[in-house]
């Protein structure tokens, strides 16, 4: 697979069988906002970290750990994969694969999977590490595989998804989707519930694939791709897609976050919001972080505004991530900003790296953990927990 560097206006692109390196982050031009003085109300400290590997490189990845049973899955672009308990840092066990990971990791019960730059999908044993099967599929995998039932599904960024055998990586269905000539570098993760799994497109829409055989149950667009050239017309599916009850919420690059029925697509309701990183849910709180920086709490049952915090302009934000009473987002310096959910209102700053972070901090009982470009996982808590 060639590889290439483009860079427009802080966008990074890629284009179907090719692959464009992307900074981190979800980034508009212009300087990032100067950080603002406010007087810390909430204590954070740090509990433990440790190191996996290289972190991302220059590769524009975004593979945050992945929490399962009390043990955190890690990996860097190099093929280093690491099993951590959650606890106190300690390795349980480290390989050094000769893979080039680009997606994951994602588990189940008995396995950890990861995608390849050159399109592969890699499953280990979750206990030791021991490798158990390798799948060839049709080019980069940029998003964790998600397997239930015995299947394992991977999205690809040519747009085909595939089903593959959890036993030994057979190949059971394949789903093909055209996407567009230019996107984002990433693509939206996958989700499956009941039976049936979502994907969300390049292109600005939303499939359901039944998880058996890999059939069509509906398709909405979230946006229509507008405009006379392909950067115009950019309308990626943010990062993560969140179902809560009967509702799938989403948001794209291009203008919207959008609430719809899981069972048929229906649009409920949708809010001129841009993201490509996606949105979170806790309860009825819905967070998003703006592609200009802004940071948004909106009640996920209609999408009307909670508050809006504007002083994190062009910082590069991540998704963010509920803490308790608080939202905790990374920027592309390495900070991670805590803000209190009741009024919007900065209560604590800690830096992690200098780099940014691999993905959006990760939020399991009371501890908090980020991975950052360089490959360091933290582990904080704050408040009550310490």
């Amino acid at each position: 697979m060639r590889k290439f560097l483009l860079a427009f206006l802080a966008v990074s692109l890629v284009l179907p069988g090719c692959s464009w390196i992307r900074g981190w982050g979800d980034e508009e031009p212009g300087d990032p906002a100067p950080l603002v003085d406010f007087k810390e109300s909430l204590k954070v400290a740090k509990v433990w970290s440790t190191q996996v590997g290289d972190g991302m490189g220059k590769h524009g990845l975004n593979m945050g750990p992945m929490y399962s049973s009390g043990t955190l899955f890690a990996a860097d672009y190099k093929g280093r994969l690491a099993s951590i308990n959650a606890e106190n840092g300690r390795k349980n066990w480290e390989l050094k694969t000769k893979q080039s990971f680009s997606g994951g990791p994602g588990v189940d019960e008995s396995h950890i999977y990861m995608g390849t730059i050159d399109g592969r999908v890699v499953a280990f044993d979750r206990d030791n590490g021991d490798e158990l099967w390798n799948a060839q599929v049709s080019s980069e995998v940029l998003v964790p595989p998600a397997a239930a039932d015995g299947i394992v599904v991977v999205r690809c960024i040519d747009g085909r998804v595939f089903g593959l055998d959890a036993d030994n990586g057979a190949r059971v269905w394949i789903y093909d989707h055209s996407v567009p000539l230019l996107t984002l570098r990433g693509n939206a993760n996958l989700l499956v519930r009941g039976g049936v799994v979502f994907v969300g497109y390049d292109d600005g829409s939303v499939v359901t694939l039944h998880l058996k055989d890999g059939t069509l149950l509906w398709s909405q667009s979230v946006i229509t791709p507008q405009g006379r050239t392909e950067l115009e017309r950019l309308a990626d599916i943010g990062q993560q897609m969140v179902i809560v009850a009967g509702d799938l919420i989403v948001s794209s690059y291009k203008k919207h976050v959008v609430s719809l029925a899981v069972d048929s697509g229906r649009l409920l309701w949708f809010k001129d919001i841009s993201s490509a990183t996606g949105v979170q849910v806790d309860r009825t709180n819905l967070a998003v972080s703006e592609s200009n920086g802004d940071l948004w709490l909106l009640d996920r049952r209609n999408g009307s505004t909670l508050w809006k915090q504007d002083q994190l302009t062009n910082r590069g934000l991540t998704r963010p991530a509920f803490y308790g009473k608080f939202l905790v987002v990374g920027d592309k310096e390495g900070y991670l900003h805590w803000i209190d959910t009741s009024s919007g209102e900065f209560v604590a700053r800690k830096r992690a790296g200098k780099k940014g972070f691999a993905d959006a901090p990760l939020n399991v009982g009371t501890t908090l953990y980020v991975l950052t470009h360089k490959g360091e996982l933290i582990a904080y808590r704050a408040g009550a927990a310490l």
